[in-house]
């Protein structure tokens, strides 16, 4: 796919004591940055609503951006419309979500002076949100937000709705929702909707399942529910803790060491905050870029949970996807559209599966059974082999961690991760076998050719 889309990755989901379901783990290569929704909504002109001036706007916006950093919610507030009582009543929720979350910066300000609509119910603006979190995000992260003003008699302009009305979407955020959770742990910082929790509300152990995934509580009512939920999420930023360690052991210490994961309540707000990736159903974890409004260098890395999928996985599933993602996160696997795909999932595998006690014929059964019916594949999967689904989606994941496993072994992990370094500074387009050649001629000093024949040797070796 290409560098707008999203590449889906496979980790085998380990539910109760058998490998008993194959569940996707992805790198996004997108940003959360959707211009899609904002192109379809068409400048409007009216003359029935007043326009405020745009130092007008930038004083009222500059009030509510002071009141966030400030935590002051009687400021915030005074710039809401009170006889707005639905949109007040999300405002509040919004900078009370917003009172929880470390913010560094945080500023709403003007896209363009222009009305994106005009009516009797307001003039609508498209604005620009940055924000920054304290202690995880080194660069700002930039939305689209809508919001609509108009003039009242006793208290001048002030915000009275978003652009809904006319059909205009804001950039979706995770404090949108209702009750924001945040767990912070030492590495890691988990933003959480309010909800249910993953799986069956209780914190996966190593062995331990994790439930039917419906996220149907125990019982013990809501109180109960929200108690589940946070440890569950706590379970979540122990365990990205945990992985950051690891992963480092094996990338080095060349990155940021933090994440911040999302843990939407629903499936479908995982999918609106993953933006292009249209169905998770089987996707327990997304590596994306946040933000980035199509800079390749901008935006902030995130880990989106999908609570149908993760909600599957029992504690040592849990800890495969997100040390897998954490891979993506430290190699800027989301980022990255050159590099040979086999070496972006079949590290983050490898690292995902290393010490973790999972025996190769169980995580790679797809794989072993293709081959026992069709015989070895020729090289590792290219791009296209990753766009696919089902059992040939699940072989490919086997096939590039095999591939990476056969590296770390052979030659040592030091030259794999030189390996994949290489080859994502090699010039040349995504798919470009080039790239792959010259990465493995410089770093393993054998060509494609000689490689593959390494890898299928390997594989005859271990599966069959």
């Amino acid at each position: 796919m290409s560098s707008a889309g999203t590449w889906q990755g496979r980790v085998a989901a380990l539910t109760g004591a058998a490998i008993a379901l194959q569940l996707v783990t992805a790198v996004g290569y997108a940003t959360l940055h959707r211009e899609t929704g904002h192109a379809a909504a068409s400048l409007r002109s009216a003359t029935t609503a007043p326009a405020p001036t745009p130092a007008v706007v930038a004083s009222l916006l500059q009030r509510r951006s002071r009141a966030v950093l400030g935590h002051d919610r009687a400021a915030f507030l005074a710039t809401v419309d009170p006889s707005a009582q639905a949109f007040r009543a999300g405002q509040q929720t919004l900078f009370d979500n917003l009172a929880k979350v470390p913010l560094a910066a945080w500023r709403e300000s003007l896209a363009d002076t222009r009305a994106a609509a005009a009516a009797d119910d307001g003039w609508t603006a498209r604005l620009t949100l940055t924000y920054r979190l304290r202690g995880f995000d080194s660069r700002d992260v930039a939305y689209t937000q809508y919001l609509t003003f108009e003039r009242r008699g006793d208290t001048g302009w002030v915000v009275s709705g978003d652009g809904s009305a006319h059909g205009l979407r804001d950039d979706p955020q995770i404090w949108d929702g209702p009750d924001l959770t945040v767990i912070k742990g030492r590495y890691s910082l988990v933003l959480a909707e309010g909800g249910s929790a993953v799986g069956d509300g209780s914190p996966a152990g190593d062995g331990s399942a994790a439930g039917d995934g419906t996220g149907a509580g125990d019982g013990t009512g809501a109180a109960g529910g929200a108690e589940t939920r946070t440890a569950d999420l706590r379970d979540i930023a122990r365990r990205l803790d945990t992985g950051v360690g690891l992963v480092s052991k094996v990338v080095g210490d060349h990155w940021s060491r933090r994440v911040v994961a999302l843990a939407p309540a629903t499936e479908q707000q995982a999918e609106e905050l993953a933006g292009d990736v249209r169905n998770l159903g089987d996707i327990a974890a997304l590596a994306t870029v946040s933000g980035g409004g199509g800079d390749p260098d901008g935006g902030a890395d995130r880990v989106v949970i999908s609570p149908t999928a993760f909600g599957r996985l029992n504690g040592l599933g849990r800890h495969v996807v997100l040390t897998h993602e954490l891979v993506h996160v430290a190699m800027g696997g989301a980022r990255d559209s050159r590099t040979p795909m086999w070496l972006v999932e079949g590290l983050a595998d490898y690292v995902g599966y290393k010490d973790s006690g999972v025996s190769t014929r169980a995580a790679g059964r797809e794989l072993a059974g293709l081959i026992s019916s069709g015989g070895l594949p020729s090289s590792p999967p290219g791009r296209s082999a990753f766009t696919g689904s089902g059992e040939r989606l699940s072989a490919a994941y086997e096939e590039a961690w095999l591939a990476c496993r056969m590296i770390a072994e052979r030659y040592g992990e030091g030259r794999l991760v030189r390996l994949y370094r290489t080859a994502e500074a090699e010039p040349g387009s995504a798919g470009d076998p080039r790239i792959e050649d010259r990465a493995l001629r410089a770093v393993l000093g054998v060509d494609s050719s000689r490689f593959a024949a390494q890898w299928r040797a390997y594989l005859r070796k271990e599966l069959t």
